[in-house]
């Protein structure tokens, strides 16, 4: 690795997600594109869109790892 000092932005992990100012952007444009969505606006959980499928397939994402869950 290069110990060069240069200014990174950071991925932060929190647990087994993406965390941090990444993970909202990732969050805010997969809801803008409607590859996630909510069943109703206050509900908390989001879920994989059919559109979301196909997508997040198409990007190299096995969403077979994601167990379905009742939200």
């Amino acid at each position: 690795m290069n110990t060069k000092s240069t200014k990174l932005k950071p991925a932060k992990l929190c647990y087994e997600h993406i965390g941090g100012k990444l993970g909202q952007l990732l969050l805010e444009n997969f809801a803008d594109k409607a590859w996630i969505a909510k069943k109703t606006p206050t509900d908390k959980h989001f879920y994989i869109t059919e559109l979301g499928q196909k997508e997040f397939t198409k990007l190299g994402i096995d969403i077979s790892q994601i167990k379905s869950e009742d939200l």
